[in-house]
């Protein structure tokens, strides 16, 4: 393996530097006749025109002001201008807000017609945040965050959340999606917690894989299929501050144990596109550094498919980061480093400057021609050179009945019950309830950001035909003669904390509906990881009437919630489950479905102590030398039901075992409540003795299994050595032999691995 943070100490000069093409270009057999032939009929234009991509914005009617005219329109004599003159390769994102399909379907053929007029004729490849759903799309189904998702931990749920939104981005013409996010979420305080999918790697890495297989299935030319775009490669989600695309420090053994496999993961299953970390890392911005884009990504992990900017990311090259002169410099440092395609987004001098760089000699002709290549060989694919889009075909479950039973069905896996004192919950039919907070009315808030407009804070947009919020789908379940509502307080202020108090003196219960606002990247910084100080203060002001209090958190990251939360009886973690959310809360509030979500994170109890479940040894020491410093709210994996289960009859298939050979581990789970329920069998392993210092545990395997009351079932899992390998002291991936304990649901037993 490549030293490859060796090389990125030597300096920008060496890493933003070209490499000789014989040891990065794609393998000549993998590129079709058509892609050859093409390349060889392009002109120089034409091919640094295929690597910009311009936003939208840029080829939309603007009013006198210069703003986004509404309704949305393009501006044909800028579309010909984009794609004819300067022969633009790719189009991305929506202007302002979601379209309908019908809008989005004028858009798509007026661009792709356009297009034929080129010298070339290639498709224009166009690109959508399509995070939770075709969620740029009125009207398509909108699922839960990829948080939320992971806390159903049922990566066969994430392949049909992926595959609808594939369908549905497909129906409005639109093959290519910027998801999923791959970034390891390991900081809390990071605004983008809610994209990833939790702090595991074997959790994230599954079901980022999923994700790939629902978005892409077997053929990405498929008309109910889309290309996947992983991101962001690499480190991006890893910021010292907790602070979005600011400085991360990440030492090398690191980076590949924990940040790069999520990535390599999702490459083995065949994903086509990936886009580049907007961020630092050790002093060098990763669009400039070829020892991560051009000697990890493609030498060692072996992608070939094409590799994208995020947003403006060149251009800040120059002017944030300082590491280049001007706007040309900063291009050339991108592409030699292994840049593809560059999300302009609005700046149509990338390709002219491109093009004087080639000419000057500063960018090397193959690296244009292995970039083209690359989009190319997307483009075709997904089938873009012989349909463009698909009118014809038969896209009539978009939006349907069957596509929200299965939001609704991740709404419900995914909501997770952290504490339920007593048996609070589920709450009795015939209760009468106030329901109150900031997050108890809103639909918006259900969904979190990337929803019709990028924050997903734009309320005229969050009207969703039949579906409900959380007060709503609880009036619906007892009868509004049985539900008070009280709005309590806003998100940072109590409001009318006295009448909600003394409404709830009047119920038999509090339910509580708390969180954060929509956000996402930057908007969503925060200095203080704490809940706003209102929101406890309106459980504090309810809890008085001494009438039980039931916390709902709609959330995108985990608040610490601070002394106030002691004063509940019972907690769910709805984290930002999407439109059906609403329903699938007041399901599991009244019992109508059992929860089994599981936390993807740990729930940190104080703002200083932000650590994760995989800490090491010394993390563990206390300031009075004891080994009580780990104390989380809640526990990664962490996770209630209105059952009881009970594990028994741990088994080894062998006591010793060695490199070549398996170890099974098998387990009995048996249901010892009164009704069905799911539960997740965790099993985890911990080396007793390393050359690095070992975590006190690691996930090393999971299963969700489905228990009628009175059933048990035995859970086997097969190890082998590679599922112990660890980074070790020369940045390679080793298993070691010696002692282990394996862990599953409380239960321990120890074996020894041979050389």
């Amino acid at each position: 393996m490549k030293r490859f943070f060796l090389l990125c100490a030597i300096g920008l000069t060496i890493s933003c530097q070209p490499t000789d093409k014989s040891t990065t270009s794609m393998d000549d057999s993998n590129t079709s006749e058509r892609v050859k032939d093409l390349m060889a009929k392009m002109t120089l234009e034409d091919k640094v025109g295929e690597m910009t991509q311009i936003a939208i914005d840029v080829i939309s009617v603007k009013d006198e002001n210069g703003n986004l005219a509404e309704p949305h329109q393009l501006d044909e004599s800028m579309l010909r201008k984009v794609l004819v003159d300067l022969r633009v390769g790719s189009i991305l994102n929506v202007a302002g807000h979601g379209y309908t399909r019908e809008h989005w379907h004028e858009v798509i053929q007026a661009i792709q017609d356009m297009a034929k007029e080129k010298s070339t004729g290639i498709p224009v490849l166009y690109g959508i945040d399509a995070i939770h759903g075709a969620n740029y799309t009125l009207g398509s189904t909108l699922f839960p965050q990829e948080i939320a998702m992971a806390a159903t931990w049922n990566p066969g749920l994430a392949e049909k959340a992926s595959h609808i939104a594939a369908y549905e981005t497909r129906a409005s013409w639109i093959p290519w999606t910027f998801a999923p996010v791959l970034d390891i979420g390991r900081n809390p305080q990071w605004p983008r917690l809610w994209e990833t999918f939790g702090e595991d790697i074997l959790l994230a890495s599954d079901m980022g894989e999923a994700y790939v297989r629902g978005f892409q299935g077997d053929d990405p030319a498929d008309p109910e299929q889309i290309a996947a775009c992983l991101k962001h490669f690499l480190g991006y989600s890893m910021p010292m501050t907790g602070h979005d695309r600011t400085q991360a420090w990440i030492p090398e053994r690191q980076l590949r144990e924990y940040i790069a496999p999520t990535f390599q993961r999702a490459i083995d299953a065949g994903a086509l596109t990936i886009m580049i970390n907007s961020g630092e890392i050790n002093g060098i911005p990763v669009h400039c550094n070829k020892a991560i884009l051009t000697d990890l990504l493609r030498t060692e992990m072996g992608f070939e498919g094409l590799a994208v900017t995020d947003w403006d990311d060149i251009t800040y090259l120059y002017t944030r980061y300082h590491v280049a002169r001007d706007y040309k410099e900063s291009i050339k440092m991108a592409i030699n480093a292994g840049v593809d395609m560059a999300m302009v987004p609005f700046n149509l001098e990338f390709p002219v400057l491109l093009k004087e760089l080639v000419e000057e000699g500063e960018v090397p002709m193959w690296r244009i021609d292995e970039a083209v290549e690359r989009i190319l060989t997307v483009k075709e694919r997904l089938g873009l050179f012989d349909n463009p889009y698909y009118a014809d075909h038969d896209y009539s479950k978009f939006g349907s009945e069957e596509f929200a039973e299965e939001s609704f069905q991740a709404a419900l896996e995914c909501i997770t019950l952290l504490k339920n004192d007593g048996g609070v919950l589920p709450l009795a039919k015939d209760s009468k309830v106030l329901v109150t907070g900031p997050t108890a009315n809103s639909m918006m808030n259900l969904n979190g950001g990337w929803t019709r407009t990028w924050q997903g804070n734009n309320p005229d947009y969050d009207a969703e035909e039949g579906k409900k919020t959380i007060l709503e789908a609880i009036q619906d379940k007892l009868g509004a003669g049985r539900v008070t509502y009280v709005p309590g307080a806003t998100f940072d202020a109590l409001t009318d904390g006295p009448i909600a108090a003394s409404a709830a003196r009047q119920v038999d219960a509090v339910v509580v509906c708390l969180g954060e606002m929509n956000y996402t990247e930057t908007p969503g910084n925060i200095d203080d990881i704490s809940l706003p100080a209102a929101q406890g203060q309106l459980v504090e002001a309810v809890a008085q009437s001494g009438k039980p209090v039931i916390l709902v958190l709609v959330e995108g990251r985990p608040r610490v919630l601070g002394k106030w939360e002691e004063k509940t009886a019972a907690a769910l973690q709805a984290y930002l489950p999407g439109s059906e959310g609403g329903r699938a809360v007041a399901e599991v509030l009244f019992g109508d479905y059992n929860p089994n979500g599981k936390l993807p994170y740990t729930y940190p109890r104080y703002v200083n102590t932000l650590r994760t479940y995989d800490h090491k040894g010394p993390d563990r020491v206390d300031n009075k030398g004891g080994e009580n410093a780990i104390n989380p709210q809640w526990p990664f994996g962490h996770g209630l039901s209105y059952t009881t289960f009970a594990y028994s009859d741990l088994q080894l298939s062998s006591k010793e075992w060695s490199m070549g050979d398996s170890l099974q581990i098998s387990v009995q789970v048996a249901n010892t409540g009164q009704r069905a329920g799911k539960e997740v069998v965790q099993l985890y392993i911990t080396d007793q003795v390393a050359s690095i210092t070992p975590s006190v545990k690691r996930l090393r395997g999971y299963e969700k299994v489905a228990l009628e009351a009175g059933e048990s079932k035995t859970v086997t899992f097969t190890i082998r050595a590679k599922d112990l390998a660890f980074v070790g002291v020369d940045n390679k991936w080793i298993t070691e032999p010696g002692a282990f304990t394996a862990q599953v649901g409380g239960l321990e037993t120890e074996f020894v691995l041979n050389n």
